[in-house]
């Protein structure tokens, strides 16, 4: 299923946030889009994701959560990494956003959604493809493969290995 505005009216945030989409959806600029539906490889690896980021989370001050949203535009990583708060709703921006691909993902698709976290302020977004078994570090910076097999971090220095998750 490729990600497509499921209704072309502009939708006010409010209506956005008090509707239950099934499977979940992405608010853009008053728009409702869908999300690609990951399968079975996509769902593994977020499972793996947030085993491994959970144990690492509470030394650093942080949790591992599956989705995340923006002032204006409301985006729904994977998985997402972020600061300890009582914030019902996300609001800050987390530490580090996750986004699995699936086979049906576009380049233009991931993309949008990469320089909306990088609007909003998140300084890491790991993008993980388990078709190929490659990973990339996103950063204001840029976008470079994780070669040396780790997806890291810096203030605080986090570090994954890809071999766990791709075991």
């Amino acid at each position: 299923m490729s990600s497509q505005h499921l209704d072309y009216r502009i939708v006010p945030v409010e209506e956005y946030l008090r509707t239950n989409y099934d499977p979940d959806c992405e608010y853009v600029d008053g728009q409702i889009v869908e999300r690609n539906l990951g399968e079975k490889p996509h769902s593994r690896m977020q499972g793996e994701l947030i085993f491994h980021l959970t144990a690492i989370a509470e030394d650093h001050g942080m949790e591992v959560l599956l989705e995340q949203v923006s002032p204006t535009r409301y985006r729904i990583p994977d998985v997402t990494f972020l600061r300890i708060s009582d914030e019902p709703i996300v609001t800050s921006p987390p530490f580090i956003c996750i986004e699995v691909l699936s086979k049906d993902d576009t380049m233009v698709y991931m993309q949008d959604k990469i320089d909306d976290y990088l609007r909003f302020g998140v300084p890491y977004i790991w993008i993980i493809n388990p078709a190929n078994k490659r990973a990339y570090v996103v950063t204001r910076a840029g976008m470079v493969e994780a070669t040396s097999g780790v997806l890291e971090t810096k203030i605080p220095a986090i570090s994954l290995p890809l071999s766990v998750l791709f075991e």
